[in-house]
């Protein structure tokens, strides 16, 4: 926005921006009000998902099993009022008891009537504990469902087969500073900490696994990687597969998944003194070539 008090060029800064529309009302952001909202970004957020649907998708693979006549929020406002919540940091459930009147949070959830409250926190409670609690089980999801979802996603953005697709493994940590339910300390981070696995294709996420930090880095990546290259190989068959990852998944279980199935891989090896006097040659030309340049 131009600083206050400057003059006001149509050409650089539109006076007016359009978003998609809101059941019969108009969205759209003007640069002529006295009060801003730190959260209007997020309709930025709002035209991205309009354009892939993934809100729409992701509400599919669940089952909404409450009475319709006594349901006053839709499973589909729920799931968008929580994702909304989450992209805009506000993580906490409590802080939904304020929000709930936030029209802006009204319309990135699709509440159709904006003077209506939000769901609150003991609803939104309800729905994370969705196939976790016997006491909550109103409210249900396909776990396969959710797991295509995102490579459905990555194959719907190509109009064609791509030539090559190279999925990047990682494992990093998500830190815990309370008494979560399996919290373990980790040496390599040297904190209490989550330990997820993710699965990219370029910039696009194929696969997020929240786990514990007890384990091997490696752990469950054969039956993740497994999973999406079957469901990449069905839409297209002949597309060569390349998995790259540091030395965490080095282990003869994923790479002889990968041969086994026609998968080529580059993995990081972890330094030692059998490794270190093998390529040593070629370690100390590459050290000159390196000074040369």
């Amino acid at each position: 926005m131009p600083r206050q008090g400057a003059a006001f060029d149509d050409r650089v800064y539109p006076r007016i921006v359009l978003f998609y529309s809101h059941f019969s009302r108009r969205v759209q952001a003007e640069f002529t009000a006295g009060r801003v909202s730190s959260d209007g970004g997020a309709l930025l957020l709002r035209e991205t998902d309009r354009r892939i649907n993934l809100l729409g998708r992701l509400s599919g693979c669940f089952l909404d099993g409450r009475a319709p006549l006594l349901v006053k929020h839709r499973l589909s406002e729920i799931l968008a009022q929580r994702i909304y919540g989450l992209a805009l940091d506000y993580e906490d459930l409590c802080d939904h008891e304020q929000l709930r009147s936030d029209p802006l949070l009204g319309v990135l959830s699709g509440k159709r009537d904006l003077d209506e409250p939000l769901a609150g926190k003991s609803t939104l409670n309800r729905l994370e504990l969705a196939g976790r609690s016997k006491r909550y089980h109103k409210i249900s999801y396909s776990t396969e469902s959710i797991d295509r979802l995102l490579a459905d996603l990555y194959i719907a953005s190509h109009p064609a087969m791509p030539g090559q697709i190279v999925l990047d493994l990682d494992a990093t940590d998500i830190p815990l500073y309370g008494h979560q339910p399996e919290r373990f300390f980790h040496g390599y981070y040297d904190s209490y900490c989550y330990l997820p696995l993710y699965i990219f294709a370029g910039d696009q996420l194929l696969c997020a696994r929240l786990r514990p930090a007890n384990q091997d880095a490696a752990a469950g990546s054969v039956e993740e990687v497994s999973r999406i290259v079957t469901q990449l190989r069905q839409r297209w068959p002949g597309v060569k597969i390349v998995l790259r990852a540091d030395s965490g998944f080095c282990r003869e279980e994923l790479m002889g998944w990968c041969e086994q199935n026609h998968v080529d891989y580059v993995f990081g090896l972890a330094r030692n003194k059998r490794l270190a006097k093998i390529i040593g040659q070629q370690m100390h030309r590459s050290s000159a070539l390196l000074i040369a340049d």
